[in-house]
């Protein structure tokens, strides 16, 4: 020991290990506070089934009347005043219109239709439309209210 020096206290250890154990379990009570996962909580899992085919809503005849009344007005924009007569075949035009969506994925309603060639041909081709809609060759869908009516090949399953 040098000059001018205390003896070093053994109780001054031995308190000192005392206040670092009192530390260390302070701190252990403070983490044990905290939530921990498989005591405190669990994790969730949710499980959503989704479908593949995307579910388009069905569109109404509200909807398909106004995109043929916009159709009819663009075609008497072009409309010229000649008289003849021509037959037209529903037959032919379901044809047609099968050839166009050939191929497509989506084709938009307006664009099936040609207002150049007059109102007559537009008629025939809505009918055309009509048919393959009644005999699920086609399905018209529009992702929502007010949104452009697209038409496209009926899904076969092969």
């Amino acid at each position: 020991m040098a000059e001018g020096q205390e003896p070093e206290d053994p109780r001054a250890e031995l308190v000192r290990r005392l206040l670092e154990y009192e530390q260390m379990k302070l701190a252990a009570a403070t983490l044990n506070e905290v939530p921990q996962f498989g005591r405190d909580f669990m994790r969730a899992q949710v499980f959503i089934e989704q479908s593949l085919q995307p579910r388009f809503p069905d569109v109404h005849v509200v909807e398909l009347q106004q995109a043929w009344a916009d159709i009819l007005k663009r075609a008497k924009l072009v409309q010229h005043h000649k008289i003849s007569r021509e037959e037209l075949s529903v037959r032919e035009h379901m044809s047609i219109v099968l050839r166009k969506l050939q191929g497509q994925r989506f084709v938009e309603f307006e664009n099936l239709f040609e207002p150049e060639q007059g109102v007559p041909v537009l008629v025939v081709t809505f009918i055309a439309l009509l048919e393959l809609a009644k005999e699920t060759l086609i399905e018209i869908t529009q992702a929502e209210a007010f949104a452009p009516i697209y038409v496209r090949l009926a899904y076969t399953p092969t």
